[in-house]
């Protein structure tokens, strides 16, 4: 008698296509410059990554690796711009500036000290009910959400199934991610964004999108994506 021939065993898969994981999209706040904190800089052009900002950004590109992404995205301001460049050079990709993930578009208060600004009455309103408030000859916070959220869907839709690394700023990058999450623009400013932080949101066809990761500043990012 001879031994029954064992069962085939089944081939090994590759983990799910691209399609079934969805769309996955990474939000990536510049570095910092030499007026973080201090100044509310706006659209104004010529401020520079400071020597930590310049760190920041080659440790988003550390923190990449692994990470097969399609394409990246950055907002046309230097700040944003720079910090993309050692992530494109990683990656083996051009930069491509997109106007839809600039700042706010800050008005008569472009370059105005933080300081100065606490301290008018308007600045409550900022903090407690920015859905209400439109900066000075400049966007309004509705606007702005209107503009990010519409970009971040322009790209998912261009690039699904794939990764894209978008780098811009805090205020577009928190309305983005209170619209995922379903939060009120009220409240938006709950949400933390630091400078070099990256926040994840995961985009399924048919399904609400997935904030998988908020202000992230750590941890390899390669595990966001099934191999």
């Amino acid at each position: 008698m001879t031994a029954a021939t064992p069962p085939a065993s089944p081939a090994p898969t590759s983990g799910p296509s691209p399609e079934r994981q969805g769309t996955l999209l990474l939000l990536v706040r510049h570095g910092e410059t030499p007026t973080t904190g201090t100044v509310l800089p706006g659209r104004a052009p010529g401020l520079h990554l400071s020597d930590r900002g310049r760190a920041q950004s080659e440790r988003v590109a550390e923190r990449l690796a692994g990470l097969p992404v399609d394409a990246i995205y950055s907002s046309p301001l230097e700040r944003a711009s720079e910090t993309a460049e050692p992530t494109a050079a990683r990656a083996g990709l051009d930069v491509n500036a997109d106007a839809g993930l600039l700042e706010c578009d800050f008005g008569d208060w472009t370059g105005a000290a933080i300081a100065d600004l606490a301290a008018l009455p308007q600045w409550q309103t900022v903090q407690h009910s920015p859905s209400t408030f439109r900066f000075p000859n400049g966007e309004s916070f509705t606007q702005m959400q209107a503009r990010i959220v519409g970009t971040v869907e322009a790209l998912r839709t261009a690039h699904a199934g794939g990764v894209v690394v978008c780098f811009s700023h805090a205020d577009p990058i928190k309305a983005a991610v209170a619209h995922a999450l379903g939060t009120h623009l009220d409240l938006f400013q709950r949400i933390v964004i630091s400078p070099g932080s990256v926040s994840a949101i995961s985009f399924v066809e048919g399904q609400a999108p997935v904030v998988l990761m908020v202000n992230s500043t750590a941890e390899p990012l390669s595990g966001l994506r099934t191999p």
